[in-house]
């Protein structure tokens, strides 16, 4: 008897947790429309994963360097964020320094073969 009531409760309790989620997932998609995450979401997955998504001077500030900053300096200012954003930083953070260090080594790729 007691088997059955606890197989009931469960199984009424899942019932209503798969309906909360059916409807917060619902609700997360009416948002997303509403304030364009979804929209900006799908140009990014459109233009690409190739596609730089910050631009030079936006990877330049967020290292900390200028353009007359060689790339030795870049790379160790990349190396000391990268760390200590590792240590105690947020996986975000860390992105966006690796993506500020590929956006100016392809910029210091170009400048090096329009010199030669």
């Amino acid at each position: 008897m007691a088997a059955r009531v606890l197989a009931s409760v469960i199984v009424m309790g899942s019932g209503i947790i798969a309906r909360a989620c059916a409807q917060a997932y619902r609700q997360a998609l009416a948002n997303a429309s509403k304030s364009g995450v979804a929209y900006e979401a799908m140009q990014n997955v459109k233009r690409g994963s190739n596609m730089m998504l910050i631009s030079e001077p936006e990877a330049r500030q967020i290292l900390g360097v200028t353009e007359k900053t060689s790339w030795d300096e870049v790379l160790q200012k990349y190396d000391k964020l990268f760390e200590r954003n590792a240590q105690n930083g947020s996986f975000y953070l860390q992105s966006k320094v690796h993506r500020a260090k590929e956006c100016l080594e392809a910029a210091y790729q170009k400048n090096t073969t329009r010199g030669a």
